[in-house]
């Protein structure tokens, strides 16, 4: 009828001014991310095609302030430090987003603690965010873009990317090796909920099996930005390190297409090497003139490919 046709098209003009909305707006979204939250993390296995699986017990984590902060901000790119605040005299650099405008350049996660680079056509990114996650010593994790959409008032995010599986499952498990994550951002005036829809995928010999599927409910409720004061200080004294350490990562991941980095070297994890180094820095064991080399070299170590090898094909 000629009443759906009009409505029809109502619709599609109606999302492609949404969708052509200039990214200052979408700037205001991506705003809420940031501040002093109270956040909560549930997770709880829902679904197995094994009915032999033995589904793990559901994951809770509430309680803890965490501060969302804004490091860098241009037009078309947003970089957020997120601190966790165990207590005031306790504080953890803990991961850290990007939010980059109409960006082509996606590391894709192949499993293995390998992410290959591709570039990405412009239509395809067209008016659309990448979220890119870093992992807490600044190595790389996963990144997705989508546009941010107006449903009924609401405004989400959301996308679906390959990524390495979390702390909280590789401290516990290694029955599969690649986390399938659909990420959706649900903005709120209050904060955000950040819900998950996650597929436990085994990779092997190019074939993925679905081990398990998973909900994810990340709740990020604004408090009083008073309650993250001891975060603010503790990044006052350690921008600068973390700040070289981004560095590093940054002339890297512009060197080279792929990257693979082993989980552990002399039974510790990389982020525990830095933080190490963080605090010698900061207590001025180590000079200002010595420390990028230092970070260099202990990245270096975790880097597992043969580089003259990658470094031949550019």
């Amino acid at each position: 009828s000629n009443m759906k046709k009009i409505l029809g098209l109502v619709t599609v003009v109606a999302l492609s001014i949404s969708v052509s909305a200039q990214p200052a707006q979408d700037k205001k979204n991506i705003d809420k991310l940031c501040g002093c939250f109270e956040v909560s993390f549930k997770y709880a296995e829902t679904f197995s095609p094994d009915p032999d699986y033995k589904f793990h017990p559901v994951d809770e984590i509430g309680g803890t302030a965490e501060l969302a902060l804004p490091i860098e901000l241009t037009d078309k790119k947003i970089v957020i430090q997120h601190l966790l605040i165990v207590n005031p005299k306790v504080i953890v650099k803990h991961w850290r987003e990007e939010w980059t405008y109409e960006n082509p350049v996606i590391w894709k996660y192949k499993g293995d603690r390998t992410w290959v680079k591709e570039t990405l056509p412009a239509e395809a990114v067209k008016g659309k965010w990448t979220q890119t996650v870093w992992e807490v010593a600044d190595e790389p994790r996963y990144q997705g873009f989508s546009q941010f959409v107006d449903l009924d008032g609401k405004i989400v995010w959301q996308s679906t990317t390959d990524a390495p599986l979390p702390r909280r499952e590789y401290s516990v498990r290694s029955d599969y090796n690649v986390l399938q994550r659909t990420n959706r951002m649900n903005l709120t005036d209050s904060g955000y909920l950040h819900e998950q829809d996650n597929q436990k995928i085994v990779r092997a010999n190019g074939t993925d099996k679905l081990l398990a599927e998973e909900k994810g409910w990340n709740t990020y409720k604004r408090i009083d930005e008073k309650e993250c004061a001891a975060a603010k200080a503790y990044w006052e004294t350690n921008k600068d390190y973390w700040g070289r350490v981004r560095k590093v990562w940054a002339d890297y991941i512009a060197t080279y297409d792929v990257i693979s980095l082993k989980n552990k070297v002399g039974d510790k994890m990389l982020h525990e090497y830095l933080m190490e180094q963080a605090k010698d820095y900061s207590a001025k064991k180590i000079t200002a003139s010595e420390i990028d080399g230092k970070i260099k070299a202990e990245i270096n170590r975790f880097i597992g490919h043969d580089e003259k090898a990658t470094a031949g094909t550019h």
